[in-house]
């Protein structure tokens, strides 16, 4: 399967990020959607200051005045900023977010508006109660329960999960939900691959972990347009369906438990 190999040209670090690492990271993955930057930005930052979170953009190769926008909302010193020199995908600009997250739980969101930041801090909150007692990799995914996208658009949806539930077992109602919300190093420890972010709870679930799905909010896009086409993001969909299925057959989770010093001495 295809590996990420986006160029990725990071800023200097602000002053604020040499304090105390965040316990939250907001990575947004963004090409060509100059419109909704400033608004999408002042809302993240309303939902997630009581929580002392960073904000962290990936352009993916935009064409657009993103790049600008991104500047002009930078001069306030709380966001990190990541560029990619061509488009590679939503999933490769996710990792490179979570690359240089500084945060040990990271929240995802789409940068088109249509997720709400205010399901933030409840996703946040969902993950520490089931983080409690346990160092399994938890996945808390939302699931647009009332979705604001065009009658195609969600019959294809529904069909695409039902069918990839069935063969992939990972009883997760809405995988293309942005919204998400995992420990950094669970993430980076997964395999990574193009459109990787579209099977997350498959892949926590063969990594070991734990996935819940929490009803979130969902909004028509006001500003742009949308990067994919329903057909083409349905048979790419197909293909990397077959490939998650082979990982998942393709590797036995070890039960590994440390030998202490003497121990199976004769």
């Amino acid at each position: 399967m295809p590996t990420e190999n986006a160029a990725a040209a990071a800023e200097p670090a602000p002053a604020w990020r040499d304090t105390e690492a965040p316990p939250l990271s907001v990575v947004v993955p963004v090409r060509n959607e100059g419109p909704n930057i400033a608004p999408l930005i002042a809302e993240i930052r309303a939902a997630t200051a009581p929580l002392g979170a960073e904000i962290v953009y990936v352009d993916d190769g935009s064409t657009d005045d993103t790049q600008a926008r991104l500047a002009e909302e930078a001069r306030a010193g709380d966001l990190v900023r990541i560029r990619h020199a061509r488009s590679c995908g939503q999933s490769a600009a996710i990792v490179s977010g979570v690359k240089a997250a500084r945060g040990r739980w990271i929240a995802t969101l789409d940068g088109d508006g249509q997720n709400d930041p205010a399901d933030i801090p409840a996703l946040y909150a969902r993950a520490l109660k089931e983080a409690e007692g346990s160092s399994a990799p938890i996945l808390i995914a939302g699931h647009r329960v009332n979705r604001k996208d065009t009658a195609t658009k969600r019959f294809t949806s529904r069909f695409a999960n039902r069918f990839r539930a069935w063969l992939l077992g990972d009883a997760t109602p809405d995988t293309g939900c942005g919204l998400k919300l995992f420990r950094r190093g669970d993430f980076l420890e997964l395999p990574h691959f193009d459109h990787m972010h579209r099977y997350l709870p498959a892949l926590f679930l063969r990594a070991g972990g734990r996935v819940a799905s929490v009803p979130v909010n969902h909004r028509p896009r006001l500003r742009g347009r949308s990067n994919y086409g329903t057909l083409d993001r349905l048979a790419v969909a197909i293909a990397d369906l077959f490939g998650v299925l082979w990982l998942q057959r393709r590797w036995k989770r070890p039960i590994a438990e440390r030998v202490r010093d003497g121990e199976g001495q004769g």
